[in-house]
């Protein structure tokens, strides 16, 4: 076993070796944590006066649990055959991508089904519904704490609205139901400051991956979305577009073999153009 005083020695010189090749403008910076401001709320509050209890009786899903059969078939899906889902099965994903399983201190940190740096988990969740059971169609704001959904408004000419928040791709408007998440900026800034963005890209990629394999296990589709309307999107759900905006949408649907052929013809593309 290595010395502890040649050990602290070799992390010392390994410290002033890393300092001596540092030239960020920022060497100095403190975050609002640091300085001992007050920690943002680790959710949005809710968004009107009623929500519903989410069913969490995940036993009664179909689900496929083999995890290399899960990452074989992980997928994009935009072909989708416009069949509802349950509201069963849009629990889970909503459980699988941002769910809390349990807190850290009496408010300092949620720790929920996808990791995010320093447990910021800086990630709202809004809906667009057009096909699940025992849901009015329309715009929904799921709650992580009490693992609830609240019913926001009707949406006029749903289709419509979906294909234009998604630059017009229209595939998406036959989705049963449409992820929309936001970036609440601060959340995530009161603790990585000028160095947020870096943990909140890595923190996207974990909520999108989470969808793709429950949409796995259920046997249903999904295909995340990075071009789309910021300004339609966050007027869709009331967002500022300041300090909450629209960073991430992925709509989920009903899928079958049968479609196979017209999911293909998405990239005809590459063999017309030899690539």
């Amino acid at each position: 076993m290595l010395d502890p005083e040649i050990q602290k020695k070799l992390i010392d010189k390994g410290r002033n070796f890393m300092k001596s090749f540092s030239t960020s403008l920022y060497d100095d910076f403190e975050s609002d944590q640091d300085l001992k401001l007050p920690q943002p709320p680790l959710v949005k509050t809710p968004m009107t006066e009623t929500a519903m209890m989410l069913p969490r009786n995940f036993d009664d899903l179909d689900l496929k649990q083999d995890f290399i059969t899960l990452l074989t078939e992980r997928k994009s899906s935009r072909v989708y055959t416009q069949q509802p889902v349950s509201l069963l099965q849009l629990s889970f994903m909503l459980w699988a991508t941002q769910g809390i399983k349990s807190m850290r201190g009496k408010a300092y940190a949620t720790l929920r089904t996808v990791p995010s740096g320093g447990a910021r988990h800086p990630f709202e969740t809004y809906l667009l519904v057009q096909h699940v059971e025992g849901l009015q169609p329309g715009a929904y704001h799921y709650l992580p704490m009490g693992h609830q959904l609240e019913f926001l408004y009707p949406v006029e000419e749903l289709p419509a609205a979906i294909s234009l928040s998604l630059e017009g791709q229209s595939w998406a408007a036959k989705a049963s139901v449409i992820f929309y998440w936001s970036f609440v900026a601060y959340r995530c800034e009161w603790r990585y400051g000028i160095w947020a963005h870096r943990a909140a890209l890595i923190d996207a990629g974990h909520v999108g991956q989470n969808l793709y394999l429950a949409c796995a296990a259920l046997g249903l589709g999904t295909c995340a979305i990075a071009a789309f309307d910021m300004a339609i999107c966050d007027s869709l759900f009331g967002l500022d577009s300041e300090e909450e905006f629209t960073v991430y949408c992925a709509p989920v649907g009903t899928i079958s073999d049968a479609n196979a052929g017209n999911e293909k013809a998405f990239y005809q593309f590459v063999e017309d153009e030899g690539l």
